[in-house]
């Protein structure tokens, strides 16, 4: 690392500011949260890795998610745990800049993932005569390691562009977790190129993937409703609608924090509303693809039994 940063020796993270009386029930609730995370998360891999019934393109890719899902909440989570529970709020700059590295590259990773995933199921609903050949192993590993390589690759070009910045005084960054955008804010370099280059790279790093998710949905819906059954049309939506979902709230949340107006109103409503795309997507993925998929009830039906008869 660059010796941009040799005038300070850490940050301080603001989080949701002073709400010193709701810090222990803030404490138990993102911890309950970060134990049912990582618990449905390595259920769902262990299910897919250990039925052979889920061994298809969509478990292969939904097992992918949830493995980002693990890394990605470890991320932020106990970062934050540990600052509910003790009360120090620094972090080192080593700290802060890895947490933001991994955290651009999981969360760029997923947008590629989630489009991957619709991808899929366009072709499982629109060309199902041609899903077998086309969606082979083959392809299924092209694309889950191609995702998680974008995401190495667009990420450490911004991370090179970030250490550039110098710190003087100010060390205090207005969020939960080291985010791009607030640590930019508080650099007292001149900024606007390192912004510049990132609105690009987010250009290039997310709209191709929302905009393949975005096409393959709206090529599923017109063949879902080109189905002349009502039973049909249910079927179909039911495979695809548990992604909808997921894709939804992790856009919508990115739009909201990224791309409204940066009023004072906004500054600290973004900050919730970042917990819809990093706290809550790896809990609630697991949860709406099991209780909303057959498979995966059986499976885990079937792994239970297992266990009780031990």
């Amino acid at each position: 690392m660059q010796r941009n940063q040799s005038a300070i020796t850490g940050f301080i993270l603001l989080g949701f500011g002073d709400l010193h009386h709701l810090q222990i029930f803030h404490f138990l609730v993102f911890l309950v949260i970060y134990i049912l995370t990582m618990a449905a998360n390595i259920l769902t891999i262990l299910l897919i890795v250990t039925d052979q019934h889920l061994h298809t393109p969509m478990y292969f890719f939904l097992g992918n998610l949830s493995c980002l899902e693990t890394f990605y909440s470890s991320t932020t989570l106990p970062r934050m745990l540990t600052s509910l529970l003790t009360g120090d709020k620094t972090i080192s700059v080593e700290g802060c800049f890895t947490q933001l590295y991994f955290f651009a590259f999981l969360i760029g990773t997923e947008c590629y993932l989630l489009s991957v995933m619709s991808y899929d199921r366009f072709l499982a609903i629109c060309k199902p005569l041609h899903y077998v050949t086309r969606m082979n192993s083959k392809l299924c590993i092209q694309l889950a390691s191609g995702s998680w390589i974008n995401g190495i690759i667009f990420t450490s070009i911004y991370l090179a562009l970030v250490l550039q910045l110098h710190y003087c005084d100010s060390i205090e960054i207005d969020h939960f977790f080291c985010e791009s955008l607030a640590l930019i804010n508080i650099s007292c370099s001149d900024a606007r190129l390192v912004k510049f280059a990132g609105i690009i790279l987010a250009f290039a790093f997310t709209f191709p993937p929302f905009l393949l998710t975005l096409i393959s949905y709206i090529y599923i819906i017109t063949t879902i409703l080109k189905i002349p059954s009502t039973t049909g049309r249910q079927k179909a939506f039911s495979t695809c609608s548990s992604h909808l979902i997921i894709v939804s709230i992790f856009y919508g949340a990115l739009i909201i924090v990224y791309l409204t107006p940066k009023t004072e109103t906004m500054k600290d409503l973004s900050k919730i509303f970042s917990l819809l795309y990093t706290v809550l997507p790896p809990l609630i993925n697991p949860l709406v693809y099991s209780l909303r998929n057959q498979d995966v009830k059986e499976a885990l039906r079937k792994a239970a039994r297992k266990v009780l008869e031990l």
